[in-house]
């Protein structure tokens, strides 16, 4: 059962999951069907004095059209042993696959209107705030041929922690 947590609690972990198997990205589409993207690139810090989430998805990404619609997400940490679910979140595409029920996953409420993932012994709730577009012609030219050589540059959500919920064994399963 997980409980409300404090937004920094686990700051070094969810780092190192993020910039190793990934975090679930959690929205609704306009459809009311829960989905989960991978991320590998975000940020956890303050904001406008805020806690805040600022994560980016392109355009071209079903989650977008998910966000878009219900202006909030979910931040869900996996452990170690969600891998091979975050390399299925992060190459299916949510339009022609219902990526939970196909990674097995288990979609709890939250305080915001997207899909805790239960699986995760830590979710953030985020409302969206803010978002901007990456403008090609301001970014640097080694970020551009290296994350952009295709185009399809990402939107950027600032996202509002309004809860945090985590298991209390959170910090053993997550390593």
């Amino acid at each position: 059962m997980k409980e409300k947590a404090d937004w920094t609690a686990h700051y070094p972990a969810v780092m190192r999951a993020l910039t190793t198997r990934g975090l679930l990205l959690g929205s609704y589409a306009p459809d009311g069907r829960p989905n989960a993207m991978t991320i590998g690139w975000g940020t956890l810090g303050v904001t406008w004095g805020l806690p805040m989430w600022v994560v980016l998805v392109r355009p071209s990404r079903h989650t977008y059209a998910c966000i878009e619609h219900s202006r909030a997400f979910t931040v869900n940490v996996p452990p170690p042993a969600l891998a091979s679910v975050c390399d299925d979140c992060g190459t299916l595409s949510g339009r022609d696959t219902d990526k939970l029920t196909h990674c097995r996953l288990t979609v709890e409420p939250c305080a915001v209107n997207a899909p805790a993932i239960a699986e995760c012994p830590l979710v953030y709730a985020c409302q969206v705030v803010h978002f901007l577009d990456v403008l090609p012609e301001r970014l640097e030219k080694k970020i551009r041929s290296g994350a952009y050589g295709a185009g399809d540059y990402h939107r950027v959500y600032f996202g509002e922690i309004v809860e945090v919920r985590a298991e209390p064994d959170a910090a053993a399963r997550l390593g």
